[in-house]
């Protein structure tokens, strides 16, 4: 039997008329629709849908047949859970429902002018704040607690309360009789014919696309918990750390923008771009063994000057800036994490005992052992096998790892082919820019070549997660979710970290180049460095990787569901109109949520993240293209979960997960990175030597841009060529080593070695004082808001002494009705 979705029929209704007919009903037009299942008349698994329909009644549910207007094939089973249902299940799980008594707090009147990001309470009439404190649901205290059975009549926070425990009861039942998987049915229409100011919203769903999935909205903060109470906590989660991380990448974004326009503004007065732009008669060697002739350095002006924007005095504080921007984000989400699971009533929950998985109990249902946490014997997988699977899985890991190598290799082999073509184009201006036409064309293949793995990684992945085994759900999420990380992390940055540290370090020297296969001699650097590569292949991965995810997100749903609407026409149901259909039929037509969860979701960004701090030094533009696909990102996402996906079942969870583990590693990686960047791929040391060692400010006491004249001849090496046809003997290379004349010529010189120490020394302090401010950092901001402990402890001060009024109160009530004498006290 095919499961697929809950709703919330009589809550989500209408907002503005209680009394307005759901639809979403049993025939009756009383008995208000929890959860839906579907199923093929075809099917062959008749006995088992019938055993599984008796077991769900066994438990005290209602069912009801519905075919399908749509399919003939497809036949609909509408559940209602009853109040006594309800009740027995909320109490067995655990769930916290309101008290009746409220503390109100005076509020004082701001005469701050209005945030004009901030969600108006009008928009939002249902989700004004309250205070109110909640306790473990039980049916002997019942007179205790806020509860309402129907969603108009219960207050802002004790909404949801009714609106979970009716969901997750009928839905934990479920699982408990059989292994239901899917999505939910939508309580309505996302639109309406009448502005929602005037009329109000028809549902939940309608206040969730105006209010937040419209593009209109996307400078408005989240309704996040209309997004929690709609969706749940897991996926509220989900969009609290996107926006959250969003909002962190504005100082960020501006941060590194104003690097970047430090470098454009002093650009032309760039004493390093200077010398290259008037260097006419430096000659250089040539780029290539064939077709290649000696050219001037002045020719790579206008690499030199766009080097500049990127590789310039800023670099150094940026990236120690983001360094200390990616400790106080994590740190900082942890306390908003807090008070999240604070505000959503979380902070005392505990992850139930997960079910096995199917999968899990099929494969050692001859194995069995006592569970130390329920006491019954239970299938369980021997250690021996395991560590077997997981060896398995560990190849398997490291084969598609190396599968990436050789796609990088290609990359390389294709830079080395194309870079001789295009520094011999026929066209001039090709000629003149051959290592950005090399760089570009290397990037796009490079991409292509990522985008194409990642389809087979990710099947890869299901089948190595697949094969190990894993006990619960909660476990396969996260090894597949560990997985699908490393194998688009090492597929994502591998051609970047080959750019960035490998790139032109054993070319070899004129008269003695290194080459491939001994044909291919090995790529270069420009004179002016290697920055510019590597910032031209993140730039170019990370826009077409942002514009790609954003067409799948939305793009494939929009075509699959316009592809749905298009058979069903043609179809030639007989459906008079659209809007005649019921909701489950409508919801049925629509795209699954996907069968990895918010996997996909979180992967998305957790890559962004890296691609933001890992070499960001290189390009400090990287902020503010994530935060502008952010923006984007959020009202994608909300569109695509309001409007063209079925709605996911509302699950628990108090934190994203194997997530910020891997967000921390990040974190690390991104220190260790940016000091090889800065030390090794930036001409920073090299500089910043010179000026004290070798330039002409030595003896003075000051540092500036007159302290870097004379660099570039500094840095470029003499190679004797003997005479060419154009009269040139000696040409200029990127190097530190002896002139041929020298009594040792072509080794390397004292300066080579000034620079080698200065660069192992830049490493080893950077990330030293990096790493101690981040953990001081981290030691001094607190998890936990001190304001969130004292609420805490107050609460349950507060809540001991309402429960003694309400129980105090409760017995005048029975006494009084019965006619015996009460005083004001215990009794």
């Amino acid at each position: 039997m095919g499961l697929w979705g809950g709703t919330h029929p009589g809550r989500d209704a209408s907002l503005s008329n209680p009394t307005a007919p759901s639809g979403l009903v049993f025939r009756d037009g009383k008995k208000r629709i929890d959860y839906i299942l579907v199923y093929k008349k075809s099917s062959l698994q008749v006995e088992k849908r019938c055993t599984f329909e008796r077991n769900l009644r066994a438990e005290g549910l209602m069912l009801e047949k519905e075919p399908s207007l749509t399919n003939s094939d497809i036949m609909f089973v509408k559940i209602h859970a009853p109040w006594d249902t309800l009740c027995k299940y909320a109490e067995q799980m655990n769930i916290r429902m309101p008290f009746r008594f409220q503390l109100r707090l005076r509020q004082l009147k701001s005469w701050l002018p209005k945030n004009p990001m901030k969600l108006d309470k009008e928009a939002l009439p249902d989700l004004e704040e309250t205070d109110c404190y909640t306790a473990p649901f039980s049916r002997a205290r019942m007179h205790q607690l806020a509860l309402c059975y129907s969603y108009w009549l219960c207050t802002p926070r004790t909404c949801h309360h009714d609106i979970y425990t009716h969901t997750h009861t009928v839905y934990n039942r479920l699982s408990q009789v059989g292994s239901p998987k899917g999505e939910g049915t939508h309580p309505g229409r996302d639109t309406s014919p009448h502005p929602i100011k005037t009329h109000g919203a028809l549902n939940h769903r309608h206040l969730l696309y105006e209010r937040w999935a419209r593009w209109g909205m996307w400078y408005k903060y989240q309704p996040l918990d209309l997004i929690r109470r709609y969706f749940g906590e897991k996926i509220g989660l989900y969009f609290a750390w996107l926006g959250w991380y969003t909002g962190m990448l504005i100082p960020a974004a501006l941060v590194g923008l104003l690097v970047f326009l430090y470098g454009l503004f002093t650009m032309d007065s760039s004493q390093v771009s200077k010398e290259i732009c008037e260097a006419n008669t430096t000659i250089m060697c040539p780029m290539c063994e064939r077709n290649c002739s000696p050219w001037r350095l002045s020719d790579s002006c206008i690499y030199a000057k766009v080097t500049h924007l990127f590789d310039n005095g800023g670099t150094v504080f940026f990236a120690i800036f983001m360094a200390i921007w990616a400790t106080v984000f994590l740190e900082f989400w942890k306390r908003r994490r807090a008070e999240l699971t604070y505000d959503w009533d979380l902070i005392d929950w505990e992850e139930e005992e997960e079910e096995l998985r199917p999968q899990f109990e099929a494969k050692y249902s001859r194995m069995e052992r006592v569970n130390p946490i329920s006491g019954k014997p239970e299938p369980f997988q021997p250690f021996t096998d395991k560590l077997s699977r997981l060896m398995v899985s560990v190849s398997g890991i490291f084969f598609m790892i190396s599968l990436v190598l050789t796609a990088v290799f290609a990359v390389v082999v294709f830079r080395l082919i194309a870079m001789e073509h295009f520094a011999s184009f026929k066209w001039e201006f090709v000629r003149k820019n051959w290592q950005f036409a090399t760089s570009g064309t290397a990037v796009c293949i490079n991409f292509m070549i990522i985008m194409s793995l990642n389809v087979v990684y990710e099947k890869v992945a299901y089948l190595l997660t697949n094969l190990e085994h894993p006990r619960t759900e909660s476990e396969w999420e996260n090894s597949f979710a560990l997985k699908m990380f490393l194998f688009q992390f090492v597929n994502l940055n591998s051609s970047t970290f080959y750019i960035a540290f490998f790139l032109g370090r054993f070319a070899g020297r004129p008269g003695k180049y290194n080459k491939l296969f001994k044909r291919w001699r090995l790529e270069e650097c420009h004179p002016s460095g290697c920055l510019i590569d590597l910032c031209l292949q993140m730039e170019v991965i990370m826009v077409l990787k942002q514009i790609w995810n954003n067409f799948m997100e939305l793009g494939y749903p929009l075509l699959q569901n316009w592809w749905s609407r298009r058979k069903i026409k043609k179809g030639g149901q007989n459906v008079e109109s659209k809007v005649l259909l019921p909701q489950w039929d409508k919801d049925w037509n629509l795209q699954p949520m996907n069968a990895h969860g918010l996997v996909d979701e979180y992967l998305e960004m957790v890559l962004q993240f890296g691609f933001t701090t890992i070499f960001v030094a290189a390009f400090p533009l990287a902020p503010l293209l994530a935060l502008l696909n952010n923006i984007i990102e959020i009202r994608l996402d909300a569109y695509k979960f309001v409007t063209q996906w079925r709605r996911p079942m509302p699950a628990r969870a108090t934190d994203i997960g194997i997530w910020h583990g891997i967000l921390e590693w990040i974190g690390v990686l991104a220190v260790i990175t940016n000091a090889f960047v800065i030390a090794i791929t930036s001409d920073y040391i090299p500089r910043f030597v010179y000026a004290f060692k070798y330039g002409p400010c030595v003896d003075k006491g000051y540092r500036n841009e007159k302290c870097l004249r004379g660099y570039m001849n500094s840095s470029l090496s003499v190679f004797d060529m003997g005479d060419d046809e154009k009269g040139h003997r000696y040409c200029r290379y990127r190097d530190y080593r002896a002139p041929p004349w020298s009594a040792e010529p072509y080794d390397f010189t004292l300066q080579f070695w000034h620079v080698l120490a200065a660069r192992l020394a830049f490493i080893i302090v950077f990330e030293h004082l990096v790493f101690g401010i981040k953990s001081f950092i981290a030691y001094l901001i607190p998890d936990m808001p001190k304001d969130l402990c004292d609420r805490m402890r107050r609460e349950k001060y507060l809540m001991q002494e309402m429960m003694y009024e309400a129980e105090l109160e409760h017995l005048q009530k029975e006494r009084k009705k019965n006619g015996r004498q009460y005083h004001h006290e215990w009794p």
